[in-house]
């Protein structure tokens, strides 16, 4: 099969690799459609993956082709990336985000940026038929954007302000407004992206203070923005990964102190039998309407076209997708 292998840091090729060998209980994914996320960046420009050669990806979706049980064949499905050690104390209460010995497609094994994938049906979460491929490659960071909100365990009528208004700080806005929230406000420094966000319907301009904020930039700026935007005894929700070291103002400290604000943090999604973030994704991704997000897309020998919109940010840019269409 083809796919885009990093050999190291910066060297991602795209070229032949033996066809991955399903084994018993696994399914075997025709992989249509997957989506560059932004720590995919960062692992193929900065840090890369935990080992080489590795095929990165971990937002996909795809059609099973091969698999145990025969009637799954044909099927469309997403892939939940996280393999857990299911030992661990976190595993055995079915926090499966805080495993402490997990396996992870993308970074620690190959992932989507292929034509075939080979998971553990455990790990496979079936679409509806007449979900398109690019809206079940999607249920990701649907599913992150859900789980930040939820965190903040949000009635209906909750006003809400995201800081950050990049594909999952939009997809945490439709949730909020899916859920009932009376205001929701997307903010961000760059102006194409409140341009995107306004012609959604959102508010981008903090009007007041918020129940809720969530903090989806991993910048020391968006924590004091956060925490600013709160109101008193309201819930700010971190969510976003920072890129370097992160410091705060006495004044914002002050802040959490005086306002008695509740810090919560929220990391990847929940995959458990009570509480299935990626079931709950695929079952509104239709309300949600998030194939708007979809703004690029790219067959995967033009992996260095689809990284360069990107990185060179000329135009732009919201969720960069490969599409698979062999």
């Amino acid at each position: 099969m083809n796919a885009c292998v990093l050999h190291k840091v910066g060297d991602l090729r795209y070229e032949q690799v033996p066809n991955p060998v399903r084994k018993q209980g696994e399914v075997l994914v025709k992989i249509k459609a997957s989506g560059i996320c932004g720590s995919d960046i960062a692992r193929v420009f900065e840090k890369g993956t935990y080992n080489f050669p590795t095929i990165p990806g971990h937002e996909f979706g795809g059609e099973i082709v091969e698999a145990d049980d025969i009637k799954l064949v044909g099927k469309r499905c997403a892939v939940f990336p996280l393999i857990p050690c299911r030992i661990c104390a976190n595993c055995q209460t079915e926090h499966y985000a805080q495993c402490s010995d997990y396996n992870y497609f993308g970074s620690r094994c190959d992932g989507g940026f292929a034509e075939f994938i080979s998971v553990p049906m455990w790990n496979v979460v079936l679409a509806p038929d007449d979900l398109s491929y690019e809206n079940i490659a999607l249920t990701e960071p649907c599913a992150v954007a859900l789980h930040s909100l939820e965190r903040a365990e949000l009635p209906v009528g909750t006003s809400v302000c995201v800081i950050g208004a990049g594909p999952i700080g939009i997809m945490i806005g439709k949730w909020a407004r899916l859920k009932g929230s009376s205001k929701v406000s997307l903010i961000d420094i760059d102006k194409r992206k409140i341009e995107f966000a306004s012609n959604l319907g959102f508010e981008t301009e903090i009007n007041g203070k918020y129940d809720v904020v969530i903090e989806g930039t991993g910048s020391s700026s968006g924590l004091e923005s956060a925490i600013l935007a709160a109101r008193t005894f309201g819930t700010v929700v971190l969510m976003g990964n920072p890129a370097k070291e992160m410091t705060m103002s006495q004044k914002t400290y002050w802040a959490i102190l005086r306002e008695e604000l509740i810090l919560k943090g929220a990391w990847n999604s929940s995959y458990a039998l009570g509480k299935n973030d990626w079931a709950a994704s695929l079952e509104h991704m239709k309300q949600l309407d998030l194939s708007c997000l979809v703004t690029h897309k790219f067959s995967f020998d033009k992996h260095a076209d689809a990284f360069s919109v990107i990185r060179e940010a000329k135009e732009f840019v919201s969720k960069v997708m490969f599409i698979n269409r062999n």
